[in-house]
């Protein structure tokens, strides 16, 4: 048995608000931690109303305070809207009010479209920095150098665990060459990911806190009763996807009956290939699919993710899961 874990982007279905997404978000996570799983990770995303995690960190300690031992992090901030200092200040200051439970994931891409990054006010019209921003914001995590001008407070000495994310080469030569843990972003954009595994593990440096690599898969799980309540479920996530690549980002819709009346044959194609590491069905056809995974990637971890519009459909969703897995 592998380690298990939650990717949740507090969605914000069709027909509710914020307020529910984020009560969803502790209803979720407190479930995901009876069932065993070891990691609740939020992402960061900006200026998308379905999307309800925006202030990611101020979410993770709000997630960490509802739970009792399950690890609670970020899956990732988006190192390039934030100075790596106040990052070691945030997390720091999380990893203090929660020992040994904070996640740090740390991704490259903005999170969010052009205007809303020039309102981020960082990354746009300067040079790529993002290795050494990373190296920086490790420095100031770990133990303080006697000299050391400028501390993270608190922050300085906590050892925060930091992933790296990626979607391709980059990240994963990055992670190699840093000796970090690196979780690949397989479940919206799975293309490189054999090259990225490879790359990664034939490369890595071996470092203090991590002497061997450890590479997370990323799958999106749509389980229900029956193949055919799972399909359905997942097409929400579909329905929201196409609506990103249209350039009309919305609040996560219902379920519809068939997806192919909604987008044409070319659209559909873009959508299956982008969402391919997927685990959709009843329990016995998700769990065939985790194993096939699993075999091929040999993965050291996988977190889960599933955008499902209905609350309750959700929870029995990563339920069906945790059986599966933890059987």
């Amino acid at each position: 048995m592998i380690p298990y874990s939650v990717l949740d982007l507090a969605p914000v279905p069709q027909g509710a608000t914020t307020a529910d997404a984020l009560r969803n978000t502790v209803e979720l996570a407190r479930h995901a931690e009876a069932l065993g799983y070891r990691r609740y990770w939020l992402a960061e995303h900006h200026n998308m109303v379905g999307i309800a995690s925006a202030a990611t960190a101020v979410l993770i300690g709000h997630v960490a305070g509802a739970t009792e031992n399950i690890r609670v992090g970020s899956g990732g901030i988006m190192l390039p809207n934030h100075s790596p200092l106040m990052v070691a200040e945030a997390f720091g200051t999380l990893a203090t009010l929660y020992p040994g439970r904070i996640d740090l994931g740390l991704g490259r891409a903005p999170g969010t479209d052009m205007a809303t990054a020039r309102a981020l006010r960082r990354g746009l019209g300067r040079e790529d920095t993002f290795p050494q921003d990373v190296v920086e914001l490790m420095g100031y995590l770990a133990a303080p150098e006697e000299d050391q001008r400028v501390r993270a407070v608190p922050g300085m000495g906590t050892q925060l665990p930091i992933w790296m994310l990626g979607s391709s080469l980059f990240g994963a030569q990055l992670a190699a060459h840093l000796g970090l843990p690196y979780a690949f972003a397989s479940h919206f954009a799975p293309g490189a990911l054999d090259d990225a595994i490879a790359t990664y593990r034939a490369n890595y440096r071996p470092s203090e806190a991590h002497p061997e690599p450890h590479f997370m898969l990323a799958v999106n799980v749509f389980a229900a009763d029956t193949d055919a309540e799972g399909t359905r479920l997942r097409t929400s996530m579909q329905q929201a996807f196409l609506n990103l690549r249209r350039g009309m980002p919305g609040y996560l819709p219902a379920p519809v009956d068939d997806i192919a009346a909604l987008a044409s044959p070319p659209e559909l194609a873009m959508v299956e290939e982008a969402l391919k590491v997927s685990a959709v069905g009843s329990r016995e056809t998700v769990a065939e699919k985790l194993q096939s995974l699993i075999a091929r990637y040999a993965p050291d971890e996988l977190i889960l993710t599933g955008q499902i519009h209905d609350h309750a459909a959700r929870l029995r969703s990563f339920g069906i899961a945790a059986e599966v897995l933890g059987g």
